[in-house]
């Protein structure tokens, strides 16, 4: 098993920046991806960003490409979603996620485990 807990969420108003981490324990040597994604009240899971565990690839999703950028510590086994720019619409609660099967970066990963989440809440 593969434990994910998030932090950095929080209240920020228009145009600011927050950084969101994840750090993983247990079986970390099973991880092939990990990533991020969102779900605002009354919609559903939205993709945000994955990242390979071991290669130099990242995928990003349409509507956050250019504002959020994804990253990892494989040293520390966390990885990070740098969010700038952000808009009322960004307010979720923002899931990581690690994938425990190979993942090739054309299509998101399937993911296998999850975090508890965290809340985003951007104020106009």
């Amino acid at each position: 098993q593969v434990q994910l807990v998030e932090s950095g969420g929080g209240l920020v108003h228009t145009g600011g920046s927050l950084r969101l981490s994840c750090a993983a324990s247990g079986r970390t040597f099973s991880i092939y991806a990990m990533g991020w994604l969102r779900q605002a009240p009354g919609k559903s899971r939205e993709f945000l960003a994955a990242i390979s565990w071991s290669a130099p690839r990242t995928l990003h999703g349409a509507s956050v490409k250019g504002r959020f950028t994804i990253s990892r510590d494989t040293a520390k086994n966390t990885v990070y979603l740098q969010m700038n720019s952000l808009i009322p619409e960004d307010t979720a609660v923002y899931y990581c996620a690690a994938a425990a099967t190979p993942w090739e970066g054309a299509q998101r990963p399937k993911f296998d485990y999850w975090g508890q989440g965290t809340q985003v809440t951007v104020s106009s």
